[in-house]
Formats: C-alpha cells, structure tokens, sequence
C-alpha cells in the first residue's frame, strides 16, 4: 500500500461533508458511459464539470484523486482509480458512489477488476500467475530521486566510492580482483600474480610511479614493462610512460580516498571491452535499398552509425591503454534468401566505415530444420527466436574466436536473442528498445486476445517483461521513455504493473528507479545532415535529381504531380505503418483548405502498388492514401514517393525542402526517439512533430520546432498553415 493515511481519511472527510458535490462528480464519471477510462476523459469531464465554476473542486482530495488518475474502471456503483502519485509512484483507489466511501486496494486486486471486465464475472481466486518480481531486487542499490532516473552509471560510481570510503578495506579489495581478472585471450591485462593484496598494490604502484616519473612521458611502455612486469604490471595501463603515471596516481588517489568522478574516470579506462556482439533480428537489416520497407527505418541508421562511433571509440581507447588490438563488432541479424535486390541473402557483410565490423547473417530454421526463405514481419518471428539465438551462438565463435564480451540487444526480439545468449555465456548484456509496443497500442495488454492473431503481443510482451529484466543496462534515447513526465507515463513505468488477462498479471514488472536505465541520446550525423545555409557544402550534382523526384512525372514509383511549383513545401517521411500515422497527416492537409492554398505536401513513405507490400498492416495503410488522395483530389498538390533514398541524398533533400520555404513534419501517434526530427533539425528545416514521445524533449516548444497533438488533425494543419502564412 502506497496512499498515504492521511490522505485516504481527508478524503473520506470530505466525502462527508462535502456529499452533493462529491456525488455529483462521480456521477459525472458514470455518465460518460465507458467502463474504462484514460486521464484525458477524466480530465476532460472535470472540466465540464467546473466551466461555472473554476473553484468548484480546487484544492480538495477530490480534486487531488482526480488530478493524479491515470486509468479508472466504472463497475456498477463501484470506481476504481489508478493513481500516480508521482513519477514512478503509484496507488490504487476505490470508491463506492453510493456509501461514499474510499478504501486503498492492492495493485493485485485493481489488476482482477480489469479482467472481470475483460472476461466477464469470474472467481477472484480463480488460479492465474502472478508475476512479482520485486523480491529480486532487494538488497540491491535503487535511486530515490526522480532527477536521478537515466543516470544508473553515475549513481552507481557515488555507491561504490562511498562503500569504499566507508568499508575501505573491503572496497579496496573488490578493486584489486576486479584489475585481476582482465586478460584478452591469453594475453593478462593490468595484474599479474605478483600482487597479492591491497598493501603489496599500493607499494608496487609507488615505485612504479618512482620509475615512470624517471623516464620522459613519451617513452612508450614497452621501453618500461620489463621492469614494470617484475612489480605485477601487464599492459593496459597506458600507451607511454606519462599516461601510464596518471593512471597509476589516479588509482593511488582511489585507494586513499575515492570520489565517484576518479573512480569514473578510472573505470572507463580499463580494457575491458575487445569484442561486441550486437542483436537486430527483425526486417531488412542491410546498408543500401533498405529504408522504408516493413519494419526497417531508423534503426538501421541508428544501428550502423552506433557501429562506426563505438569502432572508433573502442580503437582510440585500445590505442591509449597501450594495446595494439583491433576491436571487433559483429551486427547479428536474420539471413533472408529472397532479398529482393538487397544484401540480406549475404552471410557476411563489411560494414562501410569500419575497419573490423560486419553484418552477420543467421537463418532462421523451422520446426523441422529448414531454412525459412521469406521476410517475416517483426510479430510473426517469435517461434523462430530461441533455435535462433543457439545458430548464432555457434556463428559468433567461428567469427570472433571466442565469446563476444559485450551483447547488445535492439527491439523486443533482439533483446529477447540477446538475454538467452547473455545467460548461456555469462556476458554482460545491454538491451535499447527503440520502442515498446505495450504503450503504442490502446489497451494492447488487456485486450490482447483480439490482437493475437494478427500481433502476437503475448509473445512480445513476454519477451519485453524478460529482456528487461535480465538486462545489465538498459539505454534509453529520452527520460521520458523510461518515465514519461508529470503528465504521462513512461514507455517503461507502464510496464511496472499491467494484466493480460487468462494469462498473467504482473503486479511488479520494471522500476524505473532501477540504476541499470542510463539515457544516451543519439544525433544525426554532422557530414549528411548539416545546415542549409553551408551552400559551400552543399552537394549541387543532386539538384537535377531533386528537382526531378519532386516536380517530375508520376507513374511507377511515384503519384502526384504538384501544379504550383512555387509553393513551400511540407515534408514527411517514414514507414508506412499506422504507428507512424502518414495517412493522418494526409488527411488533416486534405481537409485544410488553408493549409493547401499555401503549400504543397510530399510524402516518401511504403510503396505505390500495395501488391508491392508483404506487410498486412503497411498494404492497408497504402490503400487508405490511395483513397485520400481519390477523396480529396491530391494529385495536384501531394507528392508521394513509395522509394528508399540514400541518406546523403536524403541530406541534400531536406536542404531543398528548406530552400523552398518548407517545413518538416512528424505526424506519428507515439515516437519512441524520432531520428528524423533530429535530421530535419539539424539542415535547418523548420520541424513540427509529435507530442508522444522523444520529440517532447528534443524540440522546445515554439523556439526550436513545434510540438502537434495527432490526435487533433484540424488542429495540425491550422498550426503549420498559420506558421507558412506568419
């Protein structure tokens, strides 16, 4: 129980002296005539409510209740509230409209009553698993505070140098075993045998800092390892004499009194890291002629360009620890023998930009050990995943020589690959969502069996409740993924306790105070995607194509000719899948007479032929632009391209959008990050874009872009009209 007694009994108080009106506002919420409603209907009936009278509720328990409900459930005379009290805070409340009384319920029991309404009367002990997951968690380290949230790495640096100021010789310890157990292959790294305890560390490091200090700071660190050896020093301490001396002086400042910055400081630079494995099964993973077919967007580009920063980062790290290693990252994905004109039939793949990075490719092997030959959507693979994830373990070896040191999983079903190899190898595992799909879909978990056949979301939550759970690190681009903000829930805190009712109930799923969440967000990259203003930089041998892509013929790949060529143009891409809501934005253009006197609209997204699309979803949502642009008679002033562009030429693209005066917009109902706001951005575009999600905090309202609700298409469309007006 989490509400807090005192509260509980204010509001029975005022239950009962204030009876009319509390009645009259539960009344209000029976009214509406739904069994569940979200917070934005609960808000919006209290504002019905009080139009004459702004004070009719102010700071009451009532008011309280009502002001921190997430999700209600209206039962008979019964309401049942999900309250968050605050971030990462919840408690569960019912109310009996005719007694007017108020009780705290468990989460358990608030979970029941979801799935009474789902399934009809049923015995509350009726046998169902529960899932609590709580129990694991304690003893070890949690945040409190609600800035802390995204900040594990840093949090966890302040505990362990405070346990080592306050348990010394213990913590001094734990920091000589963890420099003992470095080694790549064969080779020991940091400590050998020599040293024996923290006194034989300190004394060694003290005439090791006697000899270094002795030598000029260039002198490269095989010139001193013989003598350094003799004292129980390997390699990895610094590429010459005066790296390796700060190195050590930092570790003889740790050992006398650590800080969470040089303990930091210290950490990062220990080679740990030679080899990384990283996990995308799903789509057409592959560096050309991929963009924008099912499942395939921005993930690549985030994946590849990951790959090429984390090369460079580990090369450049390996070269100061004095270690002449070549890092290794293999990209794990699945084998797709009709590639359709791209390279996802290949097994092995030399990732552009790289030294030593591939693509790997894996089949997936059916029930009876044959090759599954044809692209599968990313909610039809889950019977493929565990066989998968042993086809790759086999893989890995023979291409790295042993077990990759670091496992990074990407989506549901990455991150599912990536937490069985994790626990068959025993390797650190960091999972990145991108996004989950619980909180992309309206009641997705509890009306999951309407979506089985077509979704499978049993399967992808299950797999999302494991992976983040059995994760070492989670990386999130936002805050707001993790713990939405004061208004809204968290992609994950929705995870904290949901019910897919006849299946499970999760009472406790995910903290998100958990230190294993750490925020890094991603950019764009500067050489692709700069400002339009740079014309020095600008790549001109594109215009001819530009020109002819945006204001050509129609026919084969490409509908719509735009008539007035002198227009600002509106800019969209992405897939074309419902999420990503291009049809809505379509729609809201069409039915905005402002909007389309003063500009014209050009849409990259899906195909033209819907027979061209293997993908359910993406084949109906290229029907519904086929009907808009019929019904709204588009074809004069909407450009729509069903093609992949290469990302320079996609760069140069958007720096012709803002020469015309244009704008960008993301029109999805939830974006996890948005990459491409973040493109649009960077080339100077003026960016309009979704409210859900990671444009909330990439963009600052009205300075640096503009934030739209989806939801309220007329709304858009009138906002991006009067800014092209303005």
């Amino acid at each position: 129980m989490t509400l807090e007694q005192e509260f509980l009994e204010s509001l029975q108080r005022y239950f009962k002296e204030e009876r009319n009106t509390a009645h009259l506002v539960l009344h209000q919420l029976h009214e509406i005539g739904k069994p569940l409603l979200l917070r934005g209907e609960v808000q919006d009936a209290l504002v019905r409510l009080c139009e004459s009278d702004d004070s009719c509720l102010a700071d009451t328990p009532l008011e309280r209740v009502l002001e921190t409900v997430q999700e209600a459930v209206i039962e008979n005379d019964w309401l049942y509230f999900a309250l968050r009290t605050r971030v990462g805070h919840w408690g569960y409340l019912q109310i009996n409209s005719i007694m007017m009384t108020a009780e705290e319920i468990p989460v358990s029991e608030f979970l029941y009553i979801k799935e009474r309404l789902v399934n009809g009367s049923q015995d509350s002990a009726d046998h169902i698993l529960e899932i609590d997951l709580e129990p694991f968690l304690r003893g070890f380290p949690k945040m409190q505070e609600t800035r802390s949230i995204g900040r594990g790495v840093e949090f966890l640096n302040r505990r362990l140098s405070s346990q080592q100021f306050d348990e010394r010789g213990k913590g001094n310890l734990l920091l000589l075993d963890f420099l003992r157990v470095h080694r790549y292959r064969e080779q020991t790294l940091m400590l050998n045998d020599v040293v024996e305890d923290v006194q034989t560390l300190r004394s060694a490091l003290r005439q090791a800092t006697e000899i270094l200090s002795a030598v000029p700071a260039e002198t490269p660190w095989n010139e001193s390892a013989a003598r350094l050896r003799i004292l129980g020093f390997e390699p990895g301490w610094g590429k010459n004499a005066g790296r390796t001396l700060a190195y050590m002086e930092l570790l003889l400042d740790i050992l006398e009194a650590p800080s969470p910055s040089s303990l930091e400081r210290f950490l990062e630079n220990i080679p740990m890291i030679f080899s990384i494995a990283i996990l995308s099964p799903h789509g057409w993973f592959g560096q050309s002629d991929v963009l924008g077919r099912p499942d395939t967007g921005g993930q690549v580009v985030y994946i590849l360009d990951q790959v090429r920063a984390l090369e460079r980062a580990m090369h450049s790290s390996l070269l100061e620890q004095g270690l002449n290693i070549d890092p290794q990252i293999m990209v794990v994905t699945r084998l797709i023998p009709e590639a359709e004109g791209t390279t996802c039939d290949q097994r092995l793949e030399s990732i552009a930009g790289t030294r030593n990075a591939s693509i790997l490719r894996v089949p997936f092997l059916d029930k009876d050990g044959q090759v599954v030959p044809q692209w599968l959507s990313r909610f039809e693979i889950w019977p493929y995943l565990e066989r998968f994830s042993h086809e790759v373990e086999r893989e890995l070896l023979v291409e790295l020589g042993s077990w990759p040191d670091f496992i990074i999983g990407n989506y549901s079903d990455g991150n599912l690959v990536a937490s069985l190899l994790s626990q068959r190898l025993g390797v650190t595992q960091c999972n990145i969502a991108h996004a989950l799909e619980k909180t992309k879909y309206l009641y997705s978990d509890l009306y999951w069996r309407e979506n089985e056949e077509r979704y499978h979301f049993s399967c992808q939550f299950t797999a999302d409740l494991i992976a983040m759970n059995t994760a070492d690190f989670i990386i999130t681009s936002t805050y707001q993924e993790i713990a939405g903000t004061s208004d809204s829930v968290g992609q994950y805190e929705a995870h904290g306790a949901y019910t897919l009712p006849g299946l499970y109930r999760v009472v406790h799923g995910i903290d998100v105070f958990d230190p294993k969440f750490n925020i890094v967000s991603p950019g764009a990259d500067e050489d692709i995607y700069f400002p339009y203003s740079e014309s020095d930089r600008r790549l001109t041998h594109y215009d001819e194509d530009i020109n002819d892509l945006l204001y050509g013929a129609d026919g084969g790949d490409k509908r719509g000719v735009l008539f007035d060529t002198g227009k600002p143009l509106l800019f969209t891409i992405a897939r074309m899948d419902k999420i990503k809501n291009i049809t809505g934005l379509v729609e809201c253009y069409g039915a905005c007479p402002e909007l389309r006197a003063e500009a014209n609209l050009v849409v990259v997204a899906g195909f033209i032929d819907p027979a061209r699309s293997s993908n359910e979803e993406e084949y109906e949502q290229i029907q519904r632009m086929h009907q808009l642009m019929d019904e709204y008679q588009l074809d004069g002033q909407v450009r729509w391209l069903g093609m992949y562009l290469d990302k320079s030429f996609a760069g140069e693209l958007y720096r012709f959008i803002a020469d015309s005066r244009g704008a960008f917009v993301q029109p999805a109902l939830f974006e996890a990050f948005g990459l491409t706001v973040i493109e649009a951005m960077s080339t100077g575009l003026p960016t309009f874009a979704t409210r859900f999600g990671g444009p909330l905090e990439i963009i600052e309202n009205d300075v640096s872009g503009f934030h739209i609700n989806p939801n309220h298409g007329a709304e858009t469309a009138q906002r991006i009209a009067d800014f092209l007006i303005r």
